[in-house]
């Protein structure tokens, strides 16, 4: 088998966003490179896997960002549409609140044409996968990976109460599910944050990870009575909180596959959001990775603590 044909340990399937900013105090960051699966792989390139991408771009695709995927990740699975980019307004209030507006009149097949039968064949033998959908697909991608842990990260416009039960069904056929406080709420009308996680892996779940902001996060594995809140890891300042939370879903998966321990994972994923936040757009792992890698994981591992 040649180099060019080998499958990525981790896929991540979801859309490219390209995003323009503007904080609170006006400053403006135009063009930046964003969207939930660009950020769920560079929280896995935090702990050192270089992911595949599956994903659409448009055709007027930015140079810059075109060659920041390609220099670090797989992008054999970039999908080239014949439709401008998908790109947005993100706009920050003082109190971290963030205002999505669209800037493209087709904006659809960005979030659902990486469907199962387009992935590529260099993708399939992948060792885990990290999906950004709603319910509908999720058959789809069991059945082309019967094996492999599969992380859902729900699209944040599916996770409304009406579709409550389509979601629980869905739970079952993956194998994490990392849906925000938020969202959960809505979905199972209830805002108890240890409720959500058990009613989760109730509905048949291995593992349920909530996803709290600041807060830090709070997760669960079918068959243990306990839970483990797990702290945000603290920054001097944080500057972009975009795509923080797919940052910590890309890295969580890798410390769940190359570990099979839901601590380590939780802190993986705790570790990589951070590296996230001090940076506009797509965490980019600083030259000293390491050494602060392994100063945060140990600060976050030593204040996790226990929900009975």
């Amino acid at each position: 088998m040649s180099v060019r044909d080998e499958s990525p340990a981790y896929v991540c399937v979801g859309g490219i966003i390209i995003d323009d900013i503007v904080q609170p105090d006006g400053q403006t960051r135009m063009g930046v490179l964003g969207g939930g699966v660009t950020h769920a792989a560079a929280g896995m390139l935090i702990w050192g896997q270089r992911a595949g991408i599956f994903a659409c771009a448009g055709y007027d695709l930015p140079d810059e960002a075109r060659q920041r995927l390609e220099r670090d990740f797989d992008t054999r699975g970039l999908l080239v549409l014949d439709l401008p980019q998908a790109r947005a307004w993100q706009l920050f209030e003082w109190d971290g609140k963030r205002t999505e507006i669209f800037r493209v009149e087709v904006l659809e097949p960005f979030v659902y044409a990486p469907t199962p039968e387009r992935l590529p064949a260099a993708y399939h033998r992948a060792g885990a996968v990290y999906l950004l959908t709603d319910a509908a697909p999720l058959p789809a991608w069991r059945a082309l990976f019967p094996r492999a842990p599969l992380l859902w990260e729900p699209l944040q416009q599916y996770m409304v109460a009406q579709n409550a039960g389509e979601f629980r069904a869905g739970l079952p056929l993956v194998d994490i599910v990392s849906p925000n406080y938020l969202e959960a709420a809505q979905v199972y009308g209830d805002d108890d944050p240890a409720a959500l996680v058990r009613a989760m892996l109730a509905d048949g779940v291995q593992v349920a990870v909530l996803r709290m902001g600041a807060e830090g996060s709070l997760v669960g594995q079918r068959g243990q009575e306990t839970l483990l809140r797990v702290p945000a890891v603290p920054v001097p300042e944080v500057i972009d909180q975009t795509g923080a939370g797919n940052t910590y879903c890309g890295a969580f998966l890798v410390g769940w596959v190359e570990t099979g321990d839901l601590l380590t994972a939780a802190c993986y994923g705790a570790v990589a959001a951070s590296f996230s936040l001090e940076v506009t757009g797509v965490a980019d792992p600083p030259p000293d990775l390491e050494q602060q890698r392994a100063r945060r994981y140990a600060w976050v591992r030593e204040r996790v603590t226990i929900v009975s």
